[in-house]
């Protein structure tokens, strides 16, 4: 099957798509961007597609939020990646001659203690993938960039430190899409996706919330996006624990419109492992 996947070979999010799916059935599609991930899935292009949706650094991936919302999707997994940024270099680079450090923005942004501390330049490029992948092409002694080890191997870089971030604990979530047509049978449900607006009266975020507490579905997750078409107007993204067909659950979204609107199921799915509760 085919699944797409935003970025470059050698990505963070190649990384997370072989995690869920192993490599022996599955042939991974790398995407320059985020919106063509998804155009390529609503068009039959791939079976799949995997997307990261939040950071346990940065927070949420704003422009995938909206993007799950907008389309006719079903979330019907998780992942949990550990990501750990290494300093790549092409083979005979010494570290005291490297000026500049090449990665994507957040990359050079969690590394920002290290290049301060060594007198390294950051240049921001659009993907760290990409970057390890222009490095090889130059094939410059002077510079380094900021990847995974996937990167290493796919484009011939030496690992000169694999100790670069400043919080060590950096994991990103990502969630696994298929179109709604096309939901397999069996998949374990165990959490949930949705996401809403609330209607313009008192209380009614409150009155949304009160639901979830009379119906004893725990939260692990609310946030707010704004709606552009709607100036000052707000979708509200929830994760809870259970699957839709339990019947607290269907209680609860039945009862949600009393206060909701443009109510959206974005999925439900196995938990993903964490690797920080290992």
């Amino acid at each position: 099957m085919k699944v797409a996947f935003q970025g470059t070979k050698g990505s963070y999010s190649e990384e997370a798509l072989y995690r869920f799916f192993g490599k022996e059935k599955v042939q991974p599609v790398g995407i320059d961007l985020s919106e063509d991930v998804c155009l390529a899935l609503e068009n039959k292009e791939v079976g799949a597609a995997i997307l990261p949706i939040e950071n346990s650094i940065v927070g949420n991936v704003d422009i995938n939020m909206d993007l799950i919302f907008k389309h006719n999707f079903f979330a019907i997994g998780e992942v949990y990646l550990p990501i750990n940024h290494c300093l790549l270099v092409n083979p005979g680079t010494k570290f005291e001659d490297i000026n500049i450090v090449h990665s994507h923005p957040i990359a050079l942004a969690q590394c920002h203690d290290f290049f301060k501390a060594n007198g390294l330049k950051p240049v921001p490029e659009y993907d760290t993938a990409g970057s390890a992948r222009l490095l090889s092409e130059r094939k410059v002694l002077d510079e380094a960039t900021i990847g995974s080890r996937l990167c290493s191997e796919y484009y011939g870089l030496e690992i000169l430190n694999d100790k670069v971030q400043k919080v060590e604990n950096n994991i990103t979530r990502f969630l696994v899409f298929v179109r709604e047509n096309d939901i397999p049978t069996g998949i374990g449900q165990e959490k949930t996706s949705i996401a809403f607006s609330t209607k313009h009266h008192p209380g009614a975020l409150l009155g949304c919330l009160q639901e979830f507490s009379k119906n004893g579905i725990n939260l692990t997750k609310i946030e707010s996006r704004p709606i552009p078409e709607n100036p000052f107007m707000y979708i509200f993204y929830i994760d809870f624990m259970g699957a839709i067909q339990e019947p607290n659950i269907k209680q609860c979204l039945q009862d949600l419109k009393k206060d909701a609107s443009n109510i959206k199921i974005i999925g439900s799915y196995p938990v993903g492992k964490r690797p920080d509760l290992d």
